[in-house]
């Protein structure tokens, strides 16, 4: 057997201890990304959570390998299931290929025309600046569905469903639903609401117009500027995900997001923000959320002083600067949504 390993930004000490624990049961590796010319891999390994699941998929590797999720850390996610210290009692039915894969939906997109790469969870459309209207007209299959005036529209895959279109009070859409989500964020028609649609369609949002030059936001992470479309349609391969835990099954994963956000309903929104922060990038310094946010430092110190005080979050040293706190989202919140 031969795996491949994925993961920007790996840290030295995760990397050693994920090779160690594949010679320990006599399988071979090679880094994904390099040089030189890479071994056929039966899986995939990738580490940094869903944010690097999301990036690995981001790239042009093969979509059919099958890829398991790791994260470097206590915490669970949705495209990632592990912790690097649960994978020493796992590793044995990975050897033996006894594990489930999940076929996770991916979006292909167009900016004016050109192709970029496919997303996972969503693909965003907003004006520059924040709190300034956005117009557009929306077609599906060719048929105008409504011109509007918003602060911006979302297209969701199922799985993105439970990201940022759930914030913006888009539906929370099953992951085995072969549909996508779509949301006109903060509408100025008082009668606008989220649609959802076959994965077939053909999703267009053209006439993109704001006082200010537009941009497309590609899984919360890359911005490109659009000057008047993006077309959104179904992507194959889909993402072909390993599965080792009964646990984390659609109906599971939801029940966790319709229950924290219940639980977190009361939050101050400056630690909303924080904690959404962390959930959808992983592991952050108290510099990266002040960059990510652009809230001011003491706002980000205080939000993250009551997140801290609740069990929601939790610090520990960064391995790359020991003068430095990396803040992660606790695993108490996970256990908590688990009972």
């Amino acid at each position: 057997m031969h795996v491949g390993i994925f993961g920007t930004g790996l840290t030295d000490s995760s990397e050693r201890i994920l090779k160690k624990i594949l010679d320990e049961n006599h399988i071979s590796s090679s880094k994904i990304g390099t040089k030189s010319k890479n071994k056929k891999s039966d899986c995939v390994f990738v580490l940094g959570g869903d944010k690097g699941v999301r990036n690995y998929f981001h790239r042009t590797f093969d979509a059919s390998i099958p890829v398991l999720g790791i994260n470097e850390s206590e915490s669970d996610g949705f495209l990632s299931q592990l912790d690097l210290k649960q994978l020493p009692s796992l590793i044995s039915r990975i050897k033996k290929m006894d594990f489930e894969t999940e076929q996770v939906t991916r979006l292909g997109v167009k900016i004016d025309g050109k192709n970029v790469y496919p997303v996972l969870n969503d693909v965003a459309v907003f004006s520059s600046r924040s709190a300034m209207l956005m117009e557009h007209t929306l077609r599906v299959n060719g048929d105008e569905v409504w011109h509007d005036s918003s602060d911006g529209i979302i297209i969701s895959t199922p799985i993105g469903s439970s990201a940022y279109s759930m914030s913006a009070g888009g539906p929370v859409i099953f992951q085995d639903s072969d549909v996508f989500g779509i949301i006109s964020v903060n509408s100025i028609d008082i009668t606008r609401r989220p649609l959802v649609v076959s994965n077939a369609s053909v999703i267009e949002v053209d006439e993109i117009s704001s006082r200010l030059h537009c941009e497309v936001v590609l899984d919360g992470l890359d911005r490109y500027k659009v000057k008047n479309s993006v077309e959104a349609t179904n992507y194959e391969p889909s993402a072909n995900i390993i599965r080792l835990k009964k646990d984390t099954t659609a109906i599971s994963a939801i029940a966790k997001k319709v229950k924290l956000a219940e639980e977190l309903f009361n939050m101050p929104p400056s630690s909303k923000l924080l904690l959404k922060i962390l959930e959808y990038e992983g592991s952050m310094s108290q510099k990266e959320l002040v960059k990510k946010t652009m809230l001011p430092d003491r706002t980000v110190r205080l939000a993250m002083s009551h997140l801290l005080e609740k069990g929601y979050v939790k610090k520990k040293v960064s391995i790359r600067d020991s003068r430095q706190k990396i803040y992660e989202i606790s695993k108490l919140i996970n256990s908590d949504l688990q009972q």
